[in-house]
């Protein structure tokens, strides 16, 4: 594991140095993780092939300023995450977030039904492209990426409260959604 720290910090430098075949491996590593990231926050692939190069730009540009203090690949998700929210700012998209929405209460965020239902990640990231995009956004963030909704707050500028609520709905609309498919195939 050591060995290949070293590695990459090797291959870092040489890109800061301006090696074009070492920013194009570096572009190799990562690109497919990223795609994913981008794809899940935009919903459209031509949309994200573009985060994606836009991001990885960015990302070499600064790439000077990375300090090797945490992994490459979590700072790199962070300029594809913000790529993808300052694309969406720039349109101006509502994301239909509404501050003042009460609090969900924790006996909400469990299925009452009692029914198991067998969840795929395939399956629920098809589900999460039929979702609202302020929904989508933060159900992608908070599930896929790992965010806390604190976090997700400052990321999008809105309450913490919004964000649980937001993700509380999206949830439940995915599973609507998956019950809806589960319907139509039997």
């Amino acid at each position: 594991m050591e060995q290949n720290g070293n590695i990459q910090k090797d291959l870092i430098e040489a890109c800061i140095k301006g090696d074009e075949r070492q920013k194009y491996k570096l572009y190799q590593l990562y690109a497919k993780a990223m795609f994913n990231v981008c794809y899940r926050m935009m919903n459209n692939r031509e949309e994200a092939e573009d985060m994606l190069q836009e991001a990885f730009t960015q990302a070499f540009q600064k790439l000077g300023t990375f300090r090797f203090e945490s992994p490459f690949g979590a700072w790199l998700k962070r300029i594809v995450i913000n790529t993808c929210i300052n694309a969406k700012n720039k349109r101006k998209v509502d994301l239909q977030l509404m501050d003042e929405m009460k609090q969900v209460e924790s006996a909400e965020e469990e299925d009452s039904s009692g029914e198991y239902i067998q969840f795929t990640v395939n399956g629920i990231t098809k589900a999460m492209e039929k979702l609202p995009e302020g929904g989508r956004m933060i159900f992608s963030l908070y599930l896929f990426e790992g965010y806390d909704h604190a976090e997700i707050s400052q990321i999008l500028n809105i309450s913490e409260s919004t964000s649980k609520s937001q993700f509380m709905r999206a949830k439940r609309r995915v599973i609507e959604i998956l019950n809806e498919q589960k319907i139509n195939t039997i």
